[in-house]
């Protein structure tokens, strides 16, 4: 998949509007039950960017950005405003903010991982696109040393020990991520006399798969 590994300007991302979506099919039933079912094994984000544009300069990196990703064709990186932090959004992250999975003396690969949980169910998140210098990692309890201990994919969100972790060691991280994103439209309708009025241009934005 084409994907360049650069940031849609934050200023604008973090007044966006949008966030997670499900797709869920149901049947009814005759007797009045129903039947669902889920074809995703996890939620897909979308966003409308216009709502972060408020100048003629917005405007302008927008554009910008729009013409060197070539529409829809090339991915990028895209900063949640709602959702970015492996902690709550007023914390900053530590190392045992989320479980990425436990030693067994041979692995050294991680995923980096965000869990949603509420009552008795959960979903895990993998993180795909951590920001560089962000990531925070501890073995039971103990924070490691990037470069040291280990490195991580900022690529990929993928943590490797330069040793294997313990078997039954716990593996926490904190991190700082993006969501991989490109346009959901090869066009940009832009009409300045209504943005100059008050109206705010539609950008879309659809997460992606990498």
């Amino acid at each position: 998949m084409s994907f360049h590994e650069i940031l849609f300007p934050v200023d604008i991302a973090l007044n966006s509007e949008g966030g997670p979506t499900r797709k869920t099919d149901i049947v009814a039933l005759v007797s009045g039950h129903e039947e669902r079912n889920s074809p995703w094994a996890g939620s897909r984000r979308s966003f409308n960017a216009g709502y972060g544009v408020k100048s003629i300069a917005d405007i302008e990196d927008v554009i910008a950005f729009f013409e060197a990703r070539h529409g829809r064709l090339y991915g990028f990186r895209f900063r949640d405003p709602f959702d970015f932090k492996s902690c709550r959004m007023a914390e900053s992250p530590a190392p045992d903010d989320q479980t990425i999975g436990a030693g067994d003396g041979s692995e050294t690969d991680f995923q980096l991982l965000k869990r949603y949980a509420s009552g008795a169910a959960a979903y895990a998140r993998p993180i795909r696109k951590p920001v560089l210098g962000s990531v925070r990692v501890a073995v039971d309890s103990v924070e490691q040393s990037e470069g040291v201990d280990f490195t991580f994919d900022e690529t990929t969100g993928v943590v490797s020990f330069a040793s294997p972790p313990a078997a039954a060691a716990a593996i926490t991280a904190g991190f700082l991520f993006d969501t991989p994103v490109r346009f959901d439209t090869d066009e940009l309708r832009i009409n300045l006399a209504a943005f100059q009025a008050g109206d705010i241009p539609s950008i879309p934005l659809i997460e992606v798969l990498v």
